[in-house]
């Protein structure tokens, strides 16, 4: 959907002019990095700079054809039609973002090769339609390499069919200005926050199935500005998203007392 206010995104590369020729070319692009990168803030900022309609579709081990492409519902005493996320995006010319897409069924992922490739068409089974992408229409997909190893990996038939574009963590010059352009925390909340971050993020040892996310540095500023103690806003906004092991807790609450 078109928002008013602009989403604030911080460049840090050449990912936005990137995304704007895979735009002017209609080829299919799939943002891979870890939870929390800025994957969907970045494609926000895109469609609001685009003017373009952003239809988000929240990929899980559930998710079917007919939730993306649609079905017949019971209305009154008839039997009607009701386009799904994909078909109205087809349709309408918009971007459709496919958010965590290994997480969708195998079964599920043929339903959008044929718009990946040359042909740019939807078939409706249960219509026996075939549609023709908009001219505008542009799908987006987000991938985490990382998570989960080895039980969500997408196959290459279809990663192969998107260009790719990396969402590593931000170096910390520019990950200290995301944290005071969301927040308005200051320089030396930001850096502090940062630091303890890359220190986590460089300690394997720790067994976490995720590390500190640049998302989740972002809402424990949001606390300490607030006016939360900022020990008790580590605990809460990283420390406890993070880990259930005690043992593991106290380690990284010990690290982050003593940069605080």
């Amino acid at each position: 959907m078109l928002t008013t206010k602009i989403p604030y995104y911080e460049p840090t590369g050449k990912e936005v002019e990137i995304f704007q020729m895979a735009a002017e070319n209609t080829l299919p692009l799939l943002l891979k990095g870890p939870t929390g990168s800025g994957k969907s803030r970045f494609l926000e900022f895109m469609a609001h700079q685009m003017g373009r309609k952003l239809i988000t579709i929240l990929c899980n081990d559930e998710t079917s054809a007919v939730d993306l492409v649609g079905r017949f519902i019971v209305k009154g005493a008839d039997t009607v039609w009701m386009d799904g996320p994909l078909t109205t995006g087809v349709k309408e010319g918009a971007i459709v973002y496919l958010d965590e897409i290994a997480e969708a069924r195998p079964d599920t992922l043929v339903t959008i090769h044929s718009l990946t490739d040359h042909r740019r068409t939807l078939f409706i089974e249960r219509k026996n339609e075939e549609l023709v992408a908009h001219p505008n229409f542009l799908l987006v997909a987000s991938y985490n390499p990382g998570y989960q190893k080895g039980f969500k990996e997408l196959k290459p038939s279809t990663k192969q069919r998107f260009l790719g574009l990396d969402f590593p963590y931000p170096k910390a010059s520019v990950e200290e200005k995301i944290i005071i352009g969301e927040t308005g925390i200051s320089e030396s909340i930001s850096k502090k926050l940062v630091q303890y971050a890359n220190l986590v993020r460089h300690k394997p040892e720790l067994g976490l199935a995720e590390t500190i996310s640049t998302r989740l540095l972002v809402s424990c500023a949001k606390l300490i500005a607030k006016g939360l103690p900022s020990r008790m806003a580590g605990r809460t906004a990283i420390i406890l998203p993070l880990t259930d092991d005690d043992d593991t807790v106290t380690a990284l609450q010990d690290s982050f007392d003593l940069i605080f």
